[in-house]
């Protein structure tokens, strides 16, 4: 029995005007790519409403200001163990939580801010996730002190640009390179040169300095988003690993591939049955010449050994977007932008990744038509998008390691960086030693003793003898209830 496949129609098809052709291709299949773009738009859409519902019911933050003591010489590894206990609030989130009730991923916000010079660290926390924080804090700084404050952004939150007060600039800074690759980080900034205290070179030196820099009216902020994430994204920085090897890339196949597998053998099990069995061709054996690490060049191995070090400590999702607000007699951009930049452009590596300003999307800059327009609709997106703290809107979010993060927000090493207008805790508070002597309380005495100079006169002129004054055991500061969540009195926006 022989087979006849008839392509008759498929010519008679081709045959005919191009403008006949293309007409009866939108006809029949022109449909399927304006639905698909609808459906996809109506499961965004349902996202994005069903995410707003459960925020409104779920998703509430608080804003805590964090005071480290005086003197405080610790490194950014403290800071580091601090987001990688942070990690602890990542949860695995099901689909019917996620597309059916909205749930997602809660994160938290790092900040620092200058308000007329006074700086502060700030960090916005989840509430259901505070004592996490605190906890966080507390074990890397055990004499810090938390105080709950209102949100300084919404100060701003009813400016809108062209404004006659306030003029603005801003923008979020993105790799430039796949997230796969690291920053430079503070291990990088020590050195064994000169006294012990001057090993590490802060680079958080150079964002106080411009903090303190800022004058009445002017306002400096600074946010790092962070966002806790699972292990997934191991695989995409092995993958990056095998690219740079030479290595063949895994190929994952899902249920669709099997489908086709399975198809492609019955058509080829039936084709067989009908023709004559051909013989396969001999698979010529290919040498694979994936490249060794001894035969790497510098570039790629450095590249292969900061991903695999990156890749063996925790990652968050992460967004990193500055602000500064101004009143437009005192506005300077250029102090402002050029400083912040030149801050990111410290822990630049060219051979493996850096932080850059996205000019292209989010930047309160333009280059085109419409500029003005243009530029005052840029203006209020990054102003409401910090007040927000919103994860989403901007660029794409990045992937740093607890190292990385801790090298961008750190508190700063006072050995290396003199900030007077930093808000610090006081010094460590302590109760009074359980050896210091004491005397015995007088029980029944009607005559107070003299304490004073004053005393002692008086009680001279009426002819008594004054007691010796008994030794009273120093007294400590003790912070009651009602203390408890008063803001320091130095707050810039207290």
């Amino acid at each position: 029995m022989n087979i006849v496949i008839d392509f008759t129609p498929i010519l008679n098809f081709f045959s005919l005007p191009a403008d006949v052709i293309l007409a009866k291709a939108l006809f029949y299949f022109g449909w399927i790519p304006v639905a698909m773009a609808f459906l996809w738009g109506a499961f965004e859409l349902w996202i994005f409403y069903r995410q707003s519902q459960w925020a409104a019911k779920n998703a509430k933050y608080t804003l805590l200001a964090i005071d480290i003591p005086r003197g405080n010489e610790q490194s950014p590894r403290a800071v580091e163990n601090l987001f990688a206990y942070l990690g602890g609030a990542h949860g695995t989130i099901n689909l019917i939580e996620k597309y059916w009730e909205g749930k997602f991923q809660m994160g938290f916000s790092f900040e620092i801010i200058s308000t007329g010079g006074y700086t502060q660290f700030l960090i916005r926390t989840p509430i259901v996730q505070r004592d996490l924080v605190e906890s966080a804090i507390y074990a890397q700084y055990p004499d810090a002190e938390i105080t709950e404050v209102d949100d300084y952004a919404t100060a701003f939150q009813d400016v809108r640009f062209p404004n006659d007060k306030y003029d603005i600039v801003g923008a979020e800074f993105i790799q430039t390179m796949p997230k796969a690759y690291p920053i430079k980080t503070y291990e990088e900034f020590e050195h064994m040169m000169g006294e012990p205290e001057t090993h590490f070179k802060d680079p958080m030196a150079a964002l106080m300095d411009l903090c303190s820099s800022m004058r009445p009216g002017e306002n400096f902020w600074l946010q790092l988003l962070v966002i806790p994430t699972g292990f997934d994204w191991i695989d995409d920085l092995d993958k990056e690993v095998s690219k740079i090897l030479g290595e063949k890339a895994k190929f994952n196949k899902n249920i669709l591939h099997y489908g086709a597998d399975a198809a492609l053998g019955i058509i080829s099990a039936a084709s067989s049955a009908v023709m004559a069995p051909v013989e396969p061709a001999k698979k010529i054996e290919k040498k694979d010449d994936a490249l060794k690490m001894m035969n790497l060049k510098p570039k790629q191995k450095k590249r292969v050994e900061g991903i695999e070090k990156k890749s063996g400590k925790i990652a968050f999702e992460f967004k990193i977007r500055f602000v500064y607000i101004a009143e437009k007699e005192i506005f300077n951009k250029a102090k402002s932008f050029g400083g912040i930049v030149g801050y990111m452009k410290q822990f630049a590596a060219l051979d493996s990744n850096n932080l850059k300003p996205d000019m292209d999307k989010t930047a309160t800059s333009t280059a085109y038509l419409f500029r003005l327009g243009h530029l005052n609709a840029r203006k209020n997106r990054i102003l409401r998008n910090y007040i927000n703290r919103d994860t989403v809107a901007g660029r794409k979010r990045g992937l740093f390691n607890v190292e990385e993060l801790a090298t961008i927000w750190h508190f700063p090493n006072e050995g290396t960086v003199k900030a007077p207008m930093i808000q610090k805790a006081p010094g460590r508070k302590a109760e009074p030693p359980m050896t210091l002597p004491q005397a015995e309380e007088i029980v029944g005495e009607e005559k107070a003793e003299p304490l004073f100079l004053g005393d002692l006169e008086e009680s001279a002129a009426v002819g008594n003898k004054p007691a010796a004054r008994r030794a009273e055991p120093p007294t400590t500061e003790k912070i009651t209830e009602d203390d408890k969540g008063t803001p320091p009195e130095n707050l810039p926006f207290v």
